[in-house]
């Protein structure tokens, strides 16, 4: 199979994960899935830039956020609008049991309620898998922001489990 015919089929089996990734950054679905579009759209332009054997879902992150971060941008410039409030937002939808996508959704709800750079961050290390240097790459930040932000979020997450009394719908 040819590097390009491997990377399109990678790039559409890591699409689930840009768009939980990218509903993380714009806290909004359809703006998720504009992003997911705009980043799919960047990164097989620029397919010759991505170096066979490095992650490739590293590289997509990082598209989607430097593509996020410049949408914001543009927004703050041209609309003077920032951010969706947590609440706002759609849930994700999987083919899953009804109780664990309510389930699902009740964290997703926790995890969006974080601030931004935390959820994000929570996002990357614990769902995805990422280690902290690769986040710390993906996030553009050092790896000691990584370390804080975790234990920032792990922290809230629990607190935010405990103000529910520790028990989600399940």
């Amino acid at each position: 199979m040819s590097d390009l015919k491997q990377f399109r089929k990678d790039l559409v089996q890591l699409l689930p994960r840009l768009r939980r990734f990218a509903l993380t950054l714009t806290r909004n679905r359809e703006d998720g899935d504009d992003l997911v579009q705009a980043g799919c759209e960047r990164a097989i332009l620029r397919a010759a830039q991505w170096q066979a054997g490095t992650r490739l879902d590293s590289w997509l992150f990082t598209i989607l956020r430097n593509l996020w971060i410049s949408e914001m941008r543009s927004r703050r410039v041209r609309l003077g609008q920032g951010h969706v409030d947590a609440g706002e937002t759609d849930e994700l939808s999987t083919p899953i049991s009804a109780a664990d996508h309510i389930y699902g959704n009740q964290l997703m709800a926790m995890v969006l309620s974080l601030p931004e750079g935390l959820s994000i961050t929570l996002l990357l290390v614990s769902v995805e898998g990422h280690s902290y240097q690769e986040a710390a790459d993906i996030l553009d930040i050092p790896i000691g922001t990584v370390m804080s932000r975790m234990s920032r979020a792990r922290q809230m997450m629990k607190e935010k489990l405990a103000e529910s009394g520790g028990v989600l719908a399940r």
